[in-house]
């Protein structure tokens, strides 16, 4: 039984991720799906914002956390929330990358796309949380300037640890 299925308004929905890269799109596309099951006043790319900050958060919890994580998505009225729970006490990094070109700089497009985004200590882990008001939208030259600066930060870094 589908999510959408169950639920006619939006009422927090939540449900456990794989610690699988395989696992990753659907889950963020579930969030997608959710967000326009309840008729979430965001637009198509605002939409596309939420599914690749979700990606990268739970990207995250793949490569750090290696456990299964708890997804809760809610909509408050105001902004779309996305929280990710996993069982690793270490704090997101944003400065930590991975020795890759195509790695390690997701929570710089999540702090740059999101509204607004954390992180909060949960048991013996975390929850690491974003979110997108419905009248937010980084668009054009602004979502260039978010991808570039990442994009470039990343290669800086890994140009500075090659030398």
């Amino acid at each position: 039984m589908s999510p959408l299925d169950t639920a006619s308004f939006p009422v927090p929905y939540e449900w456990g991720v794989e610690p699988d890269a395989a696992a990753v799109p659907p889950a963020r596309r579930l969030i997608v799906d959710i967000a326009r099951f309840w008729r979430v006043p965001l637009s198509d790319d605002a939409l596309r914002d939420v599914e690749l900050c979700a990606g990268e958060l739970l990207a995250n919890v793949v490569e750090h956390a290696k456990a299964r994580c708890m997804v809760t998505v809610r909509w408050t009225g105001l902004r779309l929330r996305v929280e990710v729970t996993d069982t690793s006490p270490h704090p997101p990094d944003s400065s930590a990358t991975v020795d890759t070109v195509t790695g390690g700089r997701g929570l710089l497009l999540v702090a740059g796309l999101a509204h607004s985004w954390g992180w909060s200590p949960a048991g013996a882990g975390k929850v690491v949380w974003f979110e997108v008001a419905a009248d937010q939208l980084v668009t054009g030259e602004e979502r260039l300037a978010v991808l570039v600066n990442t994009a470039h930060a990343q290669v800086t870094d890994q140009l500075s640890r090659s030398s």
